[in-house]
């Protein structure tokens, strides 16, 4: 359950130190007393939210910090909680070494990254005046929108996308563009008042302590302020002795008695002989999907294309392994076209007349909806996209990457791309086949974390199996799905059966034999 994995994580965790204290909350009142002026602003130019840059490298494999975990359950939710560690210690201790330690050691891809320094509170225009005079304190509690933090970091817990604010220290606000978060598996929250408030101390799973000496920490900030931010020696001693060193010891060094971890001398020491998390132990596993809803009769979001001596002689050519590239693009795009005409049939509409040539009206049908907009699973969704232009004039695109992980089998997020405003769409969201349903449901799981209504989703797909069918429809009941056939078994490598092979292969010519030459055919127009 996700009380036993969160205390296995905290036990990888704590067997990659070496502990010297630890403590617990006890009665902690809110660290937040009026404000005191004096002190000058950090003469930085915007905020490193810690999700930047999405992609953590290290020797051995890559880390996604901006991506979703890879698992929901059957109802389309996340299986557990995030597992939330906070960092907190003076500045210039070591947080952001030790949280990328951390993250290089524990056996989990999906990892969040989040500053404090993101969260700074916008000023007011006298604020302002006392930034401008070096009179403002931002090394006090009061600087920081802990209301904005908290509510983000519980979203983030929860699974859910958040909008990650970049604060700019030349103007002393918040820039237009916000930064997109997903949820994961593990989220490291770093700030020099990370301990300070006790609704954020709540949400936190493990709090970890980074204890550097002083002088280590001065030596480091003269480094840091004199060539990466062109600041003098004198300039950088004053700050320190009258703004950081103080700000640490009246709010930042009392929380060290919170901590489950102190780290001493900023020193990490990782055993990695000890620090392993399953993955089969934060996601839900694929033998739990494949049985859940079987047996069941199909749902009445499900919209099959009726099997016309037409339709069934398509599905012959493209099922048919012997069927030439140029054979199978041909009737797959026949097929595709019919799909999108009958999907956009389930879209809204209300009565509009129009005046003909000869003068009489007509009674007619327009679409009753804000916009239409398409969203290709990749790869082998994109290769719906020309259909749905072809019938929805000036629609927009997004594209979606979902891959599946070969060590696990499980999907994953890779790549996102969406338009503006999806939230008042109507979603037509494309792939070629569903077999499991996993890519589906987590491209669903990612609209509706953009704010798009579950019920303007329409799921198309050229052939999907029966269990894909029952698991989007059993965790999105209001999403309508359409399909071109829907066959009855999924073999044991996730493939449909009797099936139609690798489409995106197939179509793109990437399985295509040695001797087989793209100049012996025609190129399709994509």
């Amino acid at each position: 359950n996700a009380n036993s994995l969160h205390a296995l994580l905290a036990e990888r965790v704590m067997s990659c130190f070496s502990i010297c204290s630890g403590g617990g909350e006890g009665s902690l009142d809110r660290l937040l007393p009026s404000v005191s002026t004096g002190l000058s602003p950090r003469k930085r130019t915007t905020s490193q939210c810690k999700s930047e840059p999405p992609l953590l490298r290290t020797s051995k494999r890559t880390i996604y910090t901006a991506g979703r975990p890879p698992w929901y359950n059957e109802h389309g939710t996340q299986s557990k909680e995030a597992f939330v560690i906070g960092l907190c210690g003076g500045s210039a201790s070591g947080k952001t070494t030790v949280a990328r330690k951390i993250i290089e050691a524990l056996d989990v891809p999906w990892v969040v990254l989040l500053s404090m320094d993101s969260f700074y509170k916008v000023l007011s225009p006298e604020q302002q005046a006392m930034a401008a005079s070096n009179d403002y304190n931002f090394d006090h509690p009061d600087a920081f929108d802990f209301d904005l933090l908290t509510h983000t970091l519980r979203k983030l817990k929860q699974g859910k996308s958040v909008k990650i604010p970049v604060y700019d220290f030349t103007t002393h606000g918040r820039q237009k563009d916000w930064k997109t978060v997903y949820g994961a598996s593990v989220i490291i929250f770093e700030g020099i008042m990370a301990f300070a408030d006790k609704e954020l101390l709540q949400l936190l799973d493990m709090k970890i302590f980074v204890d550097t000496d002083s002088d280590i920490r001065l030596v480091r900030r003269l480094r840091r302020d004199i060539t990466e931010r062109g600041r003098d020696i004198e300039g950088v001693i004053k700050q320190y002795n009258k703004f950081v060193k103080p700000a640490f010891e009246q709010y930042i060094e009392p929380t060290m008695r919170l901590a489950d971890i102190v780290v001493p001398r900023g020193e990490y020491i990782p055993t990695y002989s000890h620090v392993h998390i399953s993955k089969s132990e934060l996601t839900l596993g694929w033998a739990a999907l494949a049985s859940a809803h079987q047996a069941q009769p199909f749902p009445q979001t499900l919209s099959v294309l009726e099997s016309t001596p037409q339709v069934r002689g398509m599905h012959t050519i493209i099922r048919n392994k012997e069927t030439s590239r140029d054979e199978f693009i041909f009737y797959s795009k026949r097929l595709m076209r019919l799909l999108i005409e009958r999907a956009l049939s389930f879209l809204p509409s209300q009565v509009h007349i129009v005046q003909t040539p000869q003068g009489e009206d007509y009674e007619g049908k327009t679409f009753h909806g804000k916009r239409i907009t398409g969203v290709s699973i990749l790869r082998a969704g994109e290769t719906m996209e020309p259909a749905l232009r072809a019938v929805c004039k000036d629609v927009r695109i997004g594209k979606i990457l979902i891959q599946t992980n070969q060590d696990t089998g499980e999907p994953e997020l890779h790549y996102l791309r969406l338009p503006k405003d999806i939230s008042e769409d109507h979603v037509i969201l494309m792939d070629c086949t569903v077999s499991t349903g996993a890519a589906a449901m987590m491209a669903v799981r990612v609209l509706l974390d953009h704010d798009v209504q579950e019920d303007k989703i329409l799921l198309v797909s050229l052939l999907m199996a029966e269990m894909g069918v029952h698991s989007v429809a059993y965790a999105f009941p209001q999403v309508k799905i359409i399909t071109t056939a829907v066959d009855k078994k999924v073999n044991d490598l996730f493939h449909i059966i009797p099936g139609i092979g690798n489409f995106g292969d197939r179509y793109f010519g990437t399985d295509a034999p040695p001797d087989w030459s793209d100049e012996d055919m025609d190129e399709p127009s994509y």
